[in-house]
């Protein structure tokens, strides 16, 4: 898999210019902030004749007011795809080319930035009067008084919303002498929180813990190999484990102390890395996919034709395979891990191989009416298949698969779609682009593994997210992630609300139901962040820094969305060039115990002599 070249640091991931001078006044309120509820005792009163309850909503819920933009973005009218029963294709034509189908507009069925799903603690709502005659009754002196049976119980309802209402007032208020409690909704450290808590998932606490210290200093530097002409060399992969840092070089892998940087060992390959899996065994195993040969000045590239096995933590190359069809080696695109194997796939079929033995498990078969273009790992294994003669027409399906390969269940994508994207093998969430444009996912489908079917679509505008999935990977999905049954994406950078500087969030969208969640977390002024990975219940996210500061890890808790600061690396000059000389779009980012590593996919020229190019910056609690 040839990589492109390195782009410029611009756009998402830069780091910040200094402020030109007064650029970008602050900002009201945006979309999203809670509005102040009427105060208790001044309810309007009906029309004459109107009955006191208020007639139900004209539209469905979480629809903005007519005329009211989202956020950003003028609301257009448009189609609203319906909500699906569960396992219902929706939002398609019969056999109409995906592409085709009216997209729906930002604004309309999901909810803004921020805005709960259901009414927050605190909302004013109507309530009755004790002894007053109940909504919808007659009113003034001339109704029928209320007898005493129907007085103790209205007596009793109200004593039980007061002492609820107490509740609420304590579990908001200051306890501990003034501390404040941190599950509340409110501030972050540098975001808030929305919606109702009650309802998300998560905040169960993970492995990684806030360090003594989150003062980060630089552990090493690793330079990037040399190259002689302007081609780029890929160096995909990189894995950490408490052991080792192992890194992709130039037809190598080599592993390095994770504290000093010392090499470990060095695991010689025939050709140039094509893919990394991103998934490590709990005993420290993953798998490359390489050349078969170094490259020639009479032919470049040799083919993606080797998968391996290593062994991070003792440094072996376990075993090498590959497949043929017929007298010809197959060239493969992808190869990842997961239920202890190996799996490689591209566009002429998938393999698959015990990862421990390097025993083959399947391979592809004269006949098969369907290839596996890849595969998605990790706590499953997932391909993607596409079935047909005809490439154009042919079905794209999803398939959960067990041990030796046969399907768990299969879901089919809508027609027209030609190129898919797993985001997460379990839960299971694939992610397709129907725009043609390469912007990225417009829509994720959430799929039940055991079943098949369809359990929501996430429709997304790809020019207010992040993209996170290639058109053509199946699952190099980046600065994205799922757990808690939600699907976690980052913004893209916007105008902030201070003087000057750019900012984003990170907004989850529940799997269920396919909408938002009501949650977000703001990068803060002048930084823009993106997921990493899952802690358990928290989400571990990379915060791109301005040009004066150095880059951070915070955790953010799965419940409240508060944000807690891991690492802070140095704002030294010289450490934030390092740092920011890698592309957020491309760089690989492992973060463990305190440690973060980021390093490049490709190797190139550096544009001049007095510039300087990392394979790899590592950062750790000093």
């Amino acid at each position: 898999m040839s990589q492109p070249p390195q782009p410029p640091n611009e756009g998402f991931g830069a780091p910040q210019d200094p402020p030109p001078g007064g650029f970008g006044a602050p900002q009201e309120p945006g979309y999203g902030y809670p509005q102040t509820p009427p105060p208790a005792g001044q309810t309007p009163p009906p029309p004459a004749g109107q009955p006191a309850t208020p007639p139900p909503p004209a539209g469905p819920p979480g629809t903005p007011p007519p005329g009211q933009p989202g956020y950003g973005y003028p609301q257009a009218p448009g189609q609203v795809y319906p909500t699906p029963a569960p396992g219902q294709q929706i939002g398609y034509g019969q056999q109409q080319p995906y592409g085709a189908q009216p997209q729906q507009p930002y604004g309309t069925q999901q909810q803004p930035y921020g805005t709960p799903q259901q009414q927050p603690y605190g909302t004013y709502q109507q309530y009755q009067q004790p002894g007053a005659a109940p909504a919808g009754a007659p009113g003034g002196g001339g109704g029928k008084k209320l007898n005493a049976q129907m007085m103790i119980i209205i007596a009793a309802v109200v004593a039980v919303a007061l002492i609820i209402g107490a509740g609420v007032f304590l579990a908001s208020g200051d306890d501990d002498g003034g501390k404040k409690n941190e599950s509340k909704q409110g501030e972050t450290d540098g975001g808030k929180t929305g919606g109702n808590e009650g309802e998300n998932k998560g905040g169960d606490g993970g492995k990684e813990k806030k360090p003594a210290s989150t003062s980060a200093k630089s552990l090493f530097n690793v330079p990037a190999p040399e190259v002689k002409n302007d081609d780029s060399i890929a160096t995909d992969g990189s894995w950490l484990t408490e052991k080792t840092y192992a890194k992709s070089g130039v037809n190598e892998i080599v592993g390095y102390e994770p504290l000093t940087g010392a090499k470990l060992w060095t695991i010689p390959l025939a050709g140039p890395v094509c893919a990394g899996s991103e998934h490590v065994t709990e005993d420290g195993l993953t798998a490359v996919l390489f050349q078969g040969a170094k490259p020639t000045k009479a032919r470049a590239h040799m083919g993606c034709t080797e998968v391996a096995a290593i062994d991070l933590d003792n440094g072996q190359k376990l075993w090498q395979k590959g497949s043929k069809a017929g007298d010809t080696k197959m060239t493969f695109d992808e190869v990842t891990v997961g239920k202890g194997l190996v799996a490689a796939g591209g566009t002429s079929g998938g393999s698959a191989w015990e990862i421990k033995s390097g025993n083959v498990k399947w391979e592809p078969r004269a006949g098969d009416k369907c290839k596996d273009n890849g595969y998605a790992g990790g706590n499953g294994l997932v391909a993607l298949s596409r079935c047909g003669a005809d490439y154009d027409t042919a079905a794209l399906k999803v398939q959960p698969l067990d041990e030796s390969g046969k399907p768990l269940s299969s879901y089919t994508l809508p027609p027209g779609i030609q190129w898919g994207s797993i985001v997460s093998a379990s839960p299971l969430v694939a992610a397709v682009d129907s725009t043609d444009q390469s912007k990225g996912p417009t829509d994720y489908f959430v799929i039940d593994e055991k079943t098949g079917k369809l359990r929501s679509k996430i429709s997304v505008d790809p020019e207010k997210y992040q993209r996170t999935c290639d058109a053509t990977e199946v699952a190099q999905c980046r600065n994205v992630a799922v757990g808690n049954d939600h699907l976690y994406l980052a913004t893209r950078e916007h105008e902030g609300g201070g003087e000057y500087g750019m900012t984003n969030e990170i907004i989850s969208f529940d799997l269920a139901t396919g909408k938002e969640a009501g949650q977000k977390a703001d990068a803060g002024d002048r930084y823009t962040m993106f997921p990493l990975r899952m802690d358990g219940g928290n989400i571990i996210a990379y915060k791109v820094p301005p040009y004066d500061k150095g880059g951070q890890i915070v955790s953010i808790d799965g419940k409240t969305f508060k944000e807690t600061v891991f690492l802070e690396n140095p704002a030294d000059e010289a450490v934030r060039d390092a740092e920011s000389s890698f592309s957020t779009d491309y760089a690989e980012y492992r973060y463990s115990n305190g440690r973060l590593y980021i390093s490049d996919v490709f190797a190139s020229k550096p544009l001049s002599a007095d510039d300087k190019n990392y394979l790899v910056v590592a950062f750790g609690a000093s």
